[in-house]
């Protein structure tokens, strides 16, 4: 990595936590303590706002700004694969919002990396993909953020189908397949739902925000699952 963009990838860190040791951000920019004492000096002579000193930790003085982001040419790489995927696997909102993101980055990028980004050669096909999953995923979306209930109909893996009313929580990809990690009410358990297998799904009323019932609730579920699994 050049050391200007170090550098500016240090502000960025800083930017982005409110306090960072000398350890976090040698291991943030993968180099060492040296380097990074070094780095904090130089910085903090041209100008920058960085409060603290060695052996303590550093923090940006929170009314700093700088101008626009720039990106290194991984970085870019990064960005243009991951939008391609949202618009290859999400809903048409998300993929009409990665087009935007990708538009508002290279308006700000110089000529160079605008071209790099053209250039990437990391691709994610859409020709395999069930368009309607993206519509399901849109409504399922807007249910998770508004607290509301989802009611479908649902098929097993082996083919039995059945109701369900279920407390939204999270939307899970594997790579060739959604699910939807919920509280199923039937069951009174969490569940994960494969959206291929779910139909006719409709909005409901708002749920209550109970312990026991909430997404970190499920992860540490699915935590002990695995975790008993390996015994």
């Amino acid at each position: 990595m050049r050391r200007a963009d170090r550098l500016f990838r240090l502000v960025q860190v800083l930017r982005a936590r409110r306090f960072a040791t000398a350890r976090d951000l040698a291991a943030a920019l993968e180099v060492s303590e040296r380097t990074v004492y070094r780095d904090v000096r130089d910085l903090s002579l041209s100008g920058v706002p960085i409060e603290g000193e060695a052996g303590v930790g550093y923090a940006l003085r929170r009314d700093f700004d700088l101008p626009p982001l720039m990106f290194d040419y991984e970085e870019i790489e990064a960005l243009t694969a991951g939008a391609r995927m949202v618009q290859a696997w999400s809903s048409p909102k998300l993929a009409r919002a990665a087009q935007a993101a990708l538009d508002k980055i290279a308006a700000a990028l110089p000529s160079d990396k605008r071209i790099a980004m053209d250039r990437t050669r990391l691709y994610a096909p859409t020709f395999h993909v069930d368009r309607e999953l993206g519509k399901v995923l849109d409504v399922m979306r807007e249910a998770i953020v508004a607290g509301r209930r989802l009611a479908f109909g649902y098929k097993d893996e082996g083919g039995k189908a059945s109701e369900r009313s279920a407390r939204p929580l999270g939307l899970y990809f594997w790579g060739q397949r959604w699910t939807l990690a919920a509280w199923c009410e039937m069951r009174e358990d969490f569940r994960n739902f494969r959206l291929d297998r779910m139909a006719n799904v409709v909005i409901g009323n708002r749920f209550p925000d109970e312990p026991g019932k909430r997404l970190d609730d499920f992860l540490r579920a699915v935590e002990k699952s695995a975790a008993d699994h390996q015994k």
